[in-house]
């Protein structure tokens, strides 16, 4: 239910944008949009991937210049050239994908963004307040690249709000966050509501939008398709205006899962990085023909779980993973490969994808079908495959040639999960399959999971969208603190519960009774 209420019918504009184009080479992203937002609003933007969302972010944030069109702030023309100019105006921005330096702390990377009078000592216990306020745990003295994505995002957020802006924009902020923790930002977002603070928020979710905005933007295809008052439409119809049809209903069917095809038995691991987290014992099967999915909080040990099924890690005793019945524990990713276990991992740019290939150079990462027994690519069966991917999963892109930094995060999440479900593998591995892409992606991605499965493939789904897991999974586990919680059956388990073991409150005598039964 929506506590903030929406500002007064009259009240000036924080923002108004019109007539905002945008044209890139291959594409139009922005076509005569207009858009304004009242002091105090919620205002969601809503769009399938690609519709030119993010593109019109970054220009109000100035992190790109539209090609005409007129932005006034509070009323006045402006020409935000940077985002520096942005900050500058009251206007912060958390991106969906992370701009984050690595090899920084999470104190100095939110240092970096704030006035230099304040000193890191300060920022530092400002980040503790605003840790302590909106139960967004993360440590600011740990580097950047020892974060998970889920703690990455919640620096963003962290840097954003320790500006006190008058207009805040989120990207996908709740993609990795717990039911507890997007119940406590939606607390901080109708609070900053209340004190004036204007808020536009891109979401795919189309139940977050109709309990949480005053009103609702959908783009289509670059262009604004309506403007509603989400309170007033179904998901339905919020689905029609966004990608002119319903998503398609999955059919998730019963079924007898067969023989263990991966399994974990009793991994113990150290942590590589001293902020990482440590294995404890962590025992796991997935059958032949089921979903097992893996919720959790992020940092909870999920990266360093991933890696060692993908073979990253190979530190773990050989036969504590198997594979097929195969000890695979101590086996480098390639001859995971070989034995048909494919890898999904969560960070789309740099580890699923270079940017700077081609999308058929991209298949090579995980695909050697093209590859002959000399070394030798051939280049036409490299590009069939590509767009073999691009069509099967409906990625809007300049076809196989296009970069891969030229696809909004949802095409590419598409094309890097499609390359690994095209593979047809005995057993796949994903984290995050639906993170940041629209409801006709996610139920494209879903429903391919799905026949995946009923096609006799084990797979391991992580995932932080609790939704998504009671709609594809099988059966369900939670991980926290490095340990992994009893595996119960989808239709036994309720949300309520899942949320509660992601602070590790099960029960021992359950893990005892879980495992005996294992």
């Amino acid at each position: 239910m929506r506590d903030s209420p929406p500002p007064p019918a009259g009240a000036m504009l924080r923002l108004e944008l019109e007539g905002i184009t945008k044209q890139y080479p291959a594409v139009r992203a922005n076509d005569g949009v207009s858009l304004r937002v009242k002091p105090g609003e919620i205002h969601a933007v809503l769009g399938e991937n690609g519709a030119g969302k993010s593109t019109l972010m970054k220009i109000i944030y100035g992190a790109v210049r539209p090609d005409t069109g007129t932005v006034r702030w509070n009323g006045q023309p402006v020409q935000v050239t940077s985002p520096a100019q942005a900050r500058a105006l009251g206007i912060s921005m958390v991106y969906q994908h992370f701009s984050l330096f690595d090899t920084l702390t999470v104190a100095e990377n939110v240092w970096l963004g704030l006035d230099k009078s304040v000193s890191l000592a300060q920022v530092t216990q400002r980040i503790g307040e605003v840790v302590h306020t909106y139960g967004l745990e993360v440590d600011p003295g740990r580097p950047v690249h020892s974060l998970s994505v889920g703690e990455r995002q919640r620096v963003e957020i962290i840097r954003a709000l320790l500006t006190d802006p008058q207009l805040l924009i989120l990207d996908e902020p709740t993609s990795v966050l717990t039911p507890q923790a997007v119940d406590k930002l939606f607390e901080t977002l109708r609070r900053l509501a209340a004190q004036g603070t204007s808020i536009l928020y891109i979401s795919h979710k189309l139940d977050e939008i109709r309990a949480l905005y005053h009103h609702c933007t959908v783009l289509r295809g670059g262009r604004v398709a309506g403007e509603v008052d989400p309170t007033q439409e179904s998901t339905a119809s919020l689905s029609r205006l966004m990608i002119g049809a319903e998503p398609p209903q999955l059919r998730h069917e019963a079924r007898d899962a067969g023989p263990v095809v991966l399994a974990v038995h009793g991994l113990n691991l150290p942590r590589l990085d001293p902020f990482g987290v440590d294995l404890h014992d962590i025992r796991l099967e997935v059958r032949a023909g089921e979903i097992l999915g893996v919720a959790g909080v992020s940092g909870n040990g999920q990266q360093e779980l991933l890696a060692a099924l993908s073979g990253e890690d190979d530190r773990a005793p050989a036969a504590a993973i198997t594979l097929g019945g195969q000890p695979v524990g101590s086996e480098p990713p390639r001859k995971r490969r070989d034995a048909r276990l494919h890898f999904v991992p969560e960070e789309r740019l740099g580890r699923g994808a270079v940017p700077t290939l081609s999308l058929a150079s991209n298949t090579l990462l995980t695909r050697t079908e093209s590859v002959g027994s000399s070394g030798w690519v051939r280049p036409a069966g490299v590009r069939e495959l590509a767009a073999r991917i691009i069509g099967r999963f409906q990625v809007k892109a300049g076809g196989p040639d296009a970069l891969a930094r030229s696809l909004s995060g949802g095409n590419l999440q598409k094309f890097i999960v499609g390359r690994e479900i095209d593979a047809n593998p005995a057993c796949l591995v994903v984290a995050q399959p639906t993170w940041g892409v629209d409801v006709g992606a996610a139920a494209l991605i879903r429903g391919e999971l799905l026949a995946l499965r009923d096609a006799g493939c084990a797979i391991l789904v992580v995932s932080e969208e609790l939704d998504e897991l009671f709609e594809i999974s099988d059966r369900l586990v939670v991980i926290a603190r490095g340990r992994l919680s009893p595996a119960l059956p989808v239709g036994q388990a309720t949300v309520e519960q899942i949320g509660s073991w992601m602070s590790g409150l099960w029960s021992d005598h359950a893990a005892e009774v879980d495992r005996a039964q294992a």
